[in-house]
């Protein structure tokens, strides 16, 4: 009988799930998927500079698709190259398949070369790691990986294909369409708790919907604005929910939280009397003093893991669904439950706070304050650009400034926060994203931990703009040092507005066939920005506009969102919470 190499199948089975991208790096003990992946005429490979790189990537693709991302790589520091990049996509419900070679099974008890046991490494930031040993379960083994990728929280998953596994030989008239997907169902809420919900609404003052990054991953955001108009109850998206209502909408009520809010979210926020999570987890960044945040006011959680209920505190009403099926269930009970509400004191209230506890933005300092440069990107980037941004002091500042306006439109690694993920995953975003600017918001630090990716947007004609904020200090680390007293400055290389700001980043740009600009004044940084876009589309690479900041600059965060709004004064925008996050006022400027 005529027979195929069992890659081939394996495929033909990616294909038939959809798969159109993949990222990775070749090596010896994975070249037979290689081969196999080189004839296929819908997958387009990626390769990588470092396998964490291709996480990222496939990551970034994910969140903006809402496809399963593909990450490939050879056998020992592949895989174990792969683990933060499974961590974040674990932390933040991403579906992610990564695919590792492996020493072949007769000397994995041998201590072959790069034979590490990666199943065993990779099982607590996946949500199934396997080592496939016999060719005939490959199919159904990839079969099963996409289905619980997908289904319930979505997450990552890991195959470890041993070198004479994938070298081994099936039947030639294998048709995936055969077998096809295996299904899922995603839950639906029971009606009477639906209702419930609704009821508790309705009796409440102060009611607020607060959905997150389950919302976006349902693609229920449109559904969840209707809602929230229909019975006029304003809307706090969590830091992961960002985009899911316009943040010009009047129903619009900020990010709650330590970090990345607003004060006039946190005002509110101690003013509501209800509060309706859908789709999110509660975080600690989120929630600070649970004492403080869960007040006298009650709480409803919907979310589609029954696991993620009650872990964090015990709300009144806990409810499994999926956030779409819980959304929709919750507009259909209301409606019949009472006609469309006009907009009431609260949602006046609403409106109040958002006109005046704003912060100070137009400062014009050089070097710059961060308030200043995303005051200049609010007013330069237009409702459809996508938004991309890891972790840091930059991104804080980012959470509490940058206008979002849809869903997907704003991502960030919100939960396990590896430094460096905004530069390979924007190359993901905008193979997933072609016809939108994709802008990378950045830290010195953070450019510094993956910038060799940006070789991989040039490699293959991938234009993005990566907006740095430099200010050649570890400034999430000196604000928060907790009374250590130490020096986390940069004290090597260019020398900037403040002294040393550590290596030449446009130049590193250059380097690698991309392109770069220095800010050194606020008003230059629209024109700054207009080059950058200009310049990455004509040339199809990435450019990069570096933003010189001032070193010592603080953002407003601390315990818990009743002391933010105590001490923070309501222009100042220099030191704004220096101490507050071990429990001191602040000096002001």
């Amino acid at each position: 009988m005529t027979t195929m190499n069992v890659m081939d199948a394996v495929v033909k089975v990616m294909e038939d799930e959809g798969v159109e991208v993949a990222f990775g790096v070749p090596g010896a003990a994975i070249l037979p998927l290689y081969k196999a992946l080189s004839k296929s005429e819908q997958i387009n490979h990626y390769s990588v500079r470092h396998e964490e790189g291709g996480t990222h990537a496939a990551d970034g693709y994910t969140r903006v698709t809402g496809t399963v991302g593909i990450n490939i790589g050879t056998s020992g520091p592949a895989g174990t190259n792969m683990i933060t990049g499974l961590y974040t996509c674990m932390a933040d419900s991403v579906p992610q398949i990564c695919i590792t070679g492996q020493a072949p099974t007769t000397v994995l008890h041998k201590e072959a070369f790069q034979a590490v046991d990666i199943v065993e490494i990779a099982k607590p930031v996946t949500k199934w790691a396997v080592q496939v040993r016999e060719p005939a379960q490959l199919v159904w083994t990839f079969r099963e990986a996409f289905r619980i990728a997908r289904e319930g929280r979505p997450g990552p998953v890991l195959i470890d294909l041993p070198l004479d596994v994938q070298k081994a030989d099936v039947e030639v008239d294998f048709d995936p369409r055969r077998g096809g997907p295996l299904p899922f169902a995603k839950p639906a809420p029971n009606p009477n708790a639906t209702r419930q919900a609704v009821e508790m609404i309705l009796e409440a003052e102060r009611p607020v919907l607060m959905p997150g990054g389950g919302v976006i991953i349902a693609d229920a955001a449109e559904q969840l604005v209707e809602l929230a108009e229909y019975l006029q109850v304003p809307v706090s998206p969590t830091y992961m929910g960002k985009g899911t209502i316009n943040e010009d909408h009047p129903l619009h009520m900020g990010t709650v939280g330590l970090q990345t809010q607003q004060r006039y979210a946190n005002a509110l926020f101690l003013e509501s009397d209800l509060v309706v999570g859908i789709g999110n987890r509660w975080a600690d960044r989120h929630t600070g003093d649970l004492d403080v945040y869960r007040g006298d006011r009650k709480f409803v959680h919907v979310d589609i893991d029954p696991r993620q209920l009650g872990r964090v505190f015990r709300p009144d009403l806990a409810i499994v669904s999926d956030a779409r099926l819980a959304v929709e269930a919750m507009l259909d009970t209301a409606r019949g439950m009472t006609p469309q509400r006009e907009p009431g004191p609260w949602v006046e209230r609403v409106g109040e706070l958002r006109s005046t506890l704003l912060r100070k933005m137009d400062f014009d300092d050089a070097p710059v304050k961060p308030q200043r440069a995303y005051k200049e990107m609010n007013e330069f980037f237009d409702e459809d650009t996508i938004f991309v941004t890891a972790i840091g002091l930059y991104q804080i500042f980012s959470g509490q400034f940058t206008k979002t306006y849809k869903p997907r439109h704003y991502l960030c690694c919100g939960q396990a926060g590896p430094l460096g993920w905004e530069v390979p995953a924007c190359i993901g975003v905008k193979l997933g994203r072609p016809e939108n600017l994709v802008v990378g918001l950045v830290g010195d630090y953070s450019f510094q931990f993956l910038m060799e990716e940006v070789a991989v947007a040039v490699q293959y004609r991938v234009p993005y703009v990566l907006v740095m904020l430099n200010n050649a200090y570890m400034g999430l680390i000196r604000q928060a040092e907790m009374g250590y007293d130490m020096n986390f400055a940069v004290d090597i290389g260019y020398e900037g507005p403040e002294g040393d700001y550590g290596i030449d980043n446009v130049a590193v740009m250059e380097a690698m066939g991309a392109l770069g600009r220095r800010v050194e004044r606020p008003e230059d940084i629209q024109g700054a920005l207009q080059w950058a876009v200009r310049a990455s589309e004509e040339r199809r690479v990435p450019a990069l506009v570096e933003i010189m900041c001032e070193r010592e600059v603080n953002a407003a965060m601390g315990l818990s969102i009743d002391k933010i709004n105590e001490y923070e004064p309501i222009l100042d925008g220099g030191r704004e919470m220096a101490g507050q996050i071990v429990g001191g006022v602040p000096e002001r400027d």
